[in-house]
């Protein structure tokens, strides 16, 4: 009978165990394990499949698992870091550990891994994006003049841009997309603000914040666009510049040819049926004066 108490025991407690997989979601990353002797899977949609049949059981028993996103080259760093042998499967469940703490991660939630995978993917762009905005904002260091951090203080005014915007947008669901010209790449950077909803999704503002604070601090070119949708009504399409470290507000033709304009070919695009393409809300005076935009 106790034998039999402590297996129940140990059954319950492994349900409250929280466990990760790393994830090897492309065909790439997947033929780069193979190099290891010791990772056994020799095709990747095999591979993905039985991912898939563990978490589901993992689910069924009561379990809750995260997936994250194994990148094989930070594993052969990692181990080379540690002295792990990186044929070893315990040195894989220990940086998949690093990742449940450190990296991009989704929650398995019984959907399909299909549908999953490019949450993960996109949320590893996500930190990537905003990583490599913050180290540049880093990089600005202090100004010349007055000695402030020209990077913070830009994070500061770009907050304040980002409130105001969504305080003053009209009533629906705002999706707002930021993108700006950096020196390697175009940062593009996305955020999400449901009606009703006054949090936002902590990461993805934060990521967005960051892309249009870059942009602020650097006078970089690049541009915000915002799209509000309500039951009942056109969706509302409003758009700014950024041009000289100032976000300025688009008119209503200039969103239509931005809207209506292939950016690789310069073809004019059909307008959407049901949208209306409009000039931005007045969004007052920044509390930041000019003299102090870096």
């Amino acid at each position: 009978m106790a034998l039999t108490d402590q297996q129940t025991m140990r059954r319950v407690l492994r349900r409250e165990i929280a466990g990760t997989i790393g994830l090897l979601t492309d065909e790439h990353d997947f033929s780069a394990m193979r190099r290891y002797r010791s990772f056994v899977f020799d095709d990747h949609t095999t591979y993905l499949q039985q991912v898939e049949a563990l978490l589901k059981t993992r689910a069924a028993q009561g379990g809750h698992t995260t997936l994250a996103l194994f990148d094989p080259e930070d594993y052969a760093a990692f181990c080379a870091e540690t002295g792990l042998d990186p044929e070893a499967s315990a040195s894989r469940a220990r940086f998949t550990a690093q990742l449940a703490a450190t990296g991009p991660t989704v929650p398995y939630d019984g959907r399909p891994l299909t549908t999953l995978l490019p949450d993960l993917v996109d949320e590893a762009v996500r930190q990537a994006t905003w990583e490599y905005a913050t180290i540049l904002l880093t990089r600005l260091g202090p100004c010349a003049t007055c000695g402030e951090d020209i990077g913070r203080a830009a994070f500061t005014r770009a907050s304040d841009l980002v409130v105001r915007i969504l305080d003053t947008a009209p009533p629906g669901d705002r999706h707002l997309v930021c993108s700006v010209s950096a020196p390697a790449e175009t940062l593009v950077a996305v955020l999400h603000a449901d009606q009703g909803i006054t949090e936002l999704d902590e990461a993805e503002a934060l990521e967005f914040t960051s892309v249009l604070a870059l942009g602020l601090a650097t006078k970089s070119h690049g541009g915000l666009v915002m799209r509000v949708s309500s039951p009942g009504t056109a969706d509302r399409v409003h758009g700014w510049r950024l041009r000289g470290g100032d976000l300025v507000p688009l008119s209503a033709a200039e969103v239509f040819d931005a809207y209506c304009t292939d950016a690789e070919s310069g073809d004019i695009i059909s307008p959407e049926p049901d949208v209306d393409y409009c000039a931005p809300p007045d969004l007052g005076q920044e509390d930041t004066p000019p003299e102090h935009r870096h």
